[in-house]
């Protein structure tokens, strides 16, 4: 959630901002809102001025043994009014408050301008892709062939957007989770955390899910539970209402879990295969650290997420979102983007993000600055390192032969109880 502050004091400052996302504010009625809860505002404490005078003569009077029965009365009819002004306050308050729970992140400086991905710049690349003498399959044919991937009786048992796999393709996925969590934990140095898959709403608008994004939730309505998007939601939730120690910052968590998505808004894309299912899973970074470190944090965060993929000896390219393809909360994201022969093209394998303190003001989460009695508010930065599907899909279509075998990475051979390749298993 943006600061009100700077919406009161900065307002054409903003609007600028946001319109280089596509976003239109609402002039007019911020202007309205404001100037009626500023009139109320000082309605209020000029009641309570007088409120409190009458108090006083009220006392005097007692003092002197005069009647104060119309003072009474009027102190009365001031407490009423005063009631009727705070409630007043209080109804416009919470429309500035919707109406700032539904505005986006400002981007930062550094984010390219332009309007959709096809304006997001490359910032490097690692790694060249494979040549193959024949054309490679995809990850839906190969997975197939060696019976290991079956989209049909995942249908039968959920319906569309599902996989099951079997036998040493279901062992290279978990291999890939311990050794992302192997990574991150011993020699990045973060905290592996297990968390709750279903959170409540408070979890979710504390990242900015809710209430703007609640048709790409499933929803568990009699509980009122929802089912994770993303471990960003446990996770950075968290911090929720915490006051972190200075000496306890920068903190980092990372965490493996299942994600689920109704994909509302994606009929059509992405039906084939394991690229955009309605339950997949990821292992999730997130850092917790001062205002003045975040922008390095996601540099370093963004590297983490990167050292997967060269680990496993996988092609990417990191890019720059723009302002028109930021998330909602974010003021600056990297995507990674790995390459799939199948499509021959590079695909979302991880956003990295700053959210700066969007977050942070949702959830209270907060740090003590040392001889400074008001708490400041934390930055908040997170990012798949990986989203595992993707990651599979990478290394069946890149590590394929023209047998339709699949090569396992070195790096994974030793979670594979040293096996060097993924054959069809009868």
């Amino acid at each position: 959630m943006l600061d009100s502050q700077i919406l009161r004091h900065h307002l054409d400052e903003v609007t600028e901002k946001l319109a280089q996302r596509g976003f239109v504010v609402d002039h007019i009625r911020l202007a309205k809102l404001e100037a009626t809860r500023k009139a109320c505002q000082i309605e209020t404490q000029e009641l309570q001025s007088e409120r409190n005078r009458s108090a006083k003569s009220i006392g005097k009077a007692k003092a002197a043994g005069e009647d104060v029965t119309i003072l009474l009365e009027s102190v009365s009819q001031l407490g009423e009014q005063l009631k009727a002004r705070e409630a007043q306050t209080m109804a416009i308050q919470a429309q500035l408050n919707d109406i700032l729970m539904g505005m986006p992140n400002i981007p930062h400086d550094s984010v390219p301008i332009g309007r959709s991905e096809k304006d997001n710049i490359e910032v490097r690349r690692w790694g060249t892709p494979p040549v193959f003498e024949v054309t490679p399959k995809d990850h839906v044919d190969l997975g197939t062939h060696l019976g290991l991937l079956d989209f049909q009786t995942a249908a039968k048992i959920a319906g569309s957007r599902f996989s099951l796999m079997r036998g040493s393709l279901a062992r290279l996925h978990r291999a890939l989770i311990q050794m992302m969590l192997d990574l991150h934990t011993e020699e990045h140095g973060y905290l592996e955390v297990n968390v709750p898959y279903l959170v409540n709403a408070d979890s979710l608008r504390g990242t900015g899910q809710l209430p703007k994004f609640s048709e790409d939730l499933f929803q568990i309505t009699d509980q009122n539970y929802y089912l994770i998007p993303t471990a960003e939601v446990p996770v950075t939730n968290i911090s929720r209402d915490v006051i972190w120690k200075a000496e306890d910052l920068p903190v980092k968590f990372v965490a493996h879990t299942p994600c689920f998505r109704s994909e509302a808004g994606t009929y059509g894309q992405d039906t084939r295969g394991m690229i955009r299912q309605h339950q997949f899973e990821k292992v999730e970074m997130v850092q917790l650290v001062k205002a003045e470190d975040s922008y390095a944090a996601l540099e370093e965060l963004t590297i983490h997420a990167e050292t997967v993929l060269q680990r496993l000896e996988l092609p990417y390219r990191v890019v720059s979102l723009c302002t028109g393809d930021l998330g909602f909360s974010a003021a600056k994201t990297y995507d990674l983007e790995v390459w799939l022969p199948g499509q021959e093209n590079y695909r979302e394998i991880s956003s990295c993000s700053n959210f700066e303190a969007f977050q942070a003001r949702r959830l209270k989460a907060r740090w003590r600055k040392p001889n400074i009695k008001k708490p400041v508010l934390l930055h908040t930065i997170n990012g798949s390192g990986l989203a595992v599907g993707r990651t599979l899909v990478a290394i069946m279509e890149n590590y394929q032969d023209e047998g339709g075998r699949i090569a396992i990475p070195k790096v994974l051979q030793g979670y594979m109880g040293g096996r060097t390749h993924i054959d069809r298993e009868d």
